[in-house]
């Protein structure tokens, strides 16, 4: 069976996508998921906070050169509407490099770390202090990368990463 360029983009897309949605890492390491279902049960519980977090992009380690972005993602999912990111890197001077933050328009352009046609929302200068704040008050899929030395931090530094925020289901 043969694929066109636009049948595998989309089933790489459904692919992340679910992959992400399976991604709690509060689910139970057992066999018998009965209650599995969409947001209730004990594998899947609903979110554990009452309203929007604010989250540091990176947790200690911050937005840097080198450190494993889509695995600290992965890791610290789920994410939900209205939380914000907070990017926080030092600003450039003769000991560190720049940083910047880029959103990415699609899952290509993020795979290939093409910065063509992202958008910058974060210079190199805007990270420092209380660091740069996103809010994710849309449901779909955020691609973000560093865009410095034309996408080598996020090419070979792995600054990249991606979420897809859920509903906050309120009981």
């Amino acid at each position: 069976m043969r694929f066109t360029g636009s049948t595998r983009l989309v089933i790489m897309m459904v692919a992340s996508l679910w992959g992400m949605s399976i991604a709690n890492k509060d689910w139970g390491s057992g066999y018998n998921h009965t209650n599995w279902g969409w947001g209730w049960g004990p594998y899947h519980p609903p979110n554990q906070t009452q309203g929007p977090n604010k989250i540091n992009v990176g947790g200690s380690e911050n937005w840097h050169f080198g450190f494993n972005y889509t695995e600290w993602a992965f890791q610290n999912g789920p994410f939900y509407f209205n939380d914000t990111l907070v990017f926080k890197y030092d600003p450039p001077s003769n000991n560190t490099f720049p940083h910047s933050v880029y959103l990415l328009p699609n899952l290509w352009s993020f795979l290939t770390c093409d910065l063509r046609r992202a958008k910058m929302i974060a210079s190199p200068t805007q990270g420092g202090g209380d660091g740069f704040h996103f809010v994710l008050n849309r449901w779909r899929p955020y691609y973000f990368a560093c865009g410095e030395r034309n996408g080598f931090h996020c090419k070979v530094g792995r600054m990249r990463f991606m979420v897809v925020p859920f509903f906050r289901w309120n009981h």
